[in-house]
């Protein structure tokens, strides 16, 4: 029985290995993750350096399911050009153009008025109540370039019942 016992325990501690050997692997996978996430965060200036576009609202230019890459440098905003931001109230980023760009003459902050090219009305409605526009700590990023279609992944992943873990 001593070789047979061995050999369970060898096995045993085969098993052992092979578990903790794919959490290491596991491990070392979300931490690379994260490492390259926070890199690409600090390359481009912005909180979120990919979005992926959720509604029509900007087509023909971007369909739902593009991927956008961002960037955010200190170049002042100007009209036409595509951003991310943020309404405070609401947890989703939105992705539309720059229609109206206004400076103040008292600080000379600017204050920006966006609206998506599928949309027949600016973003005003969309905005916080009584607010009229976005100021820069709204804004996540401009956009840069694109994927098109490779976004769906999430989509599908949130919006199907049947895979949403909640």
């Amino acid at each position: 029985m001593g070789w047979i016992g061995e050999t369970v325990d060898s096995i045993k501690s085969i098993q052992f290995r092979q578990v903790l050997s794919q959490a290491v692997s596991l491990g070392m996978i979300v931490t690379s993750a994260l490492i390259i996430w926070k890199a690409l965060m600090v390359i481009t200036g912005s909180e979120s350096p990919v979005v992926v576009v959720l509604s029509g609202s900007m087509e023909p230019g971007f369909k739902r399911g593009d991927i956008l890459f961002l960037h955010m440098n200190k170049d002042p905003i100007r009209t036409g050009e595509i951003v991310v931001f943020n309404v405070d109230g609401r947890e989703i980023p939105i992705v539309h153009r720059v229609i109206k760009v206004h400076e103040r003459r008292d600080t000379g902050e600017v204050d920006v008025l966006t609206k998506g090219d599928n949309n027949y009305g600016d973003d005003r409605l969309l905005y916080a109540h009584g607010q009229q526009w976005l100021q820069r700590h709204h804004i996540m990023g401009r956009a840069v370039g694109f994927l098109p279609y490779v976004g769906w992944v999430t989509i599908i992943m949130t919006e199907k019942p049947i895979i949403k873990v909640t």
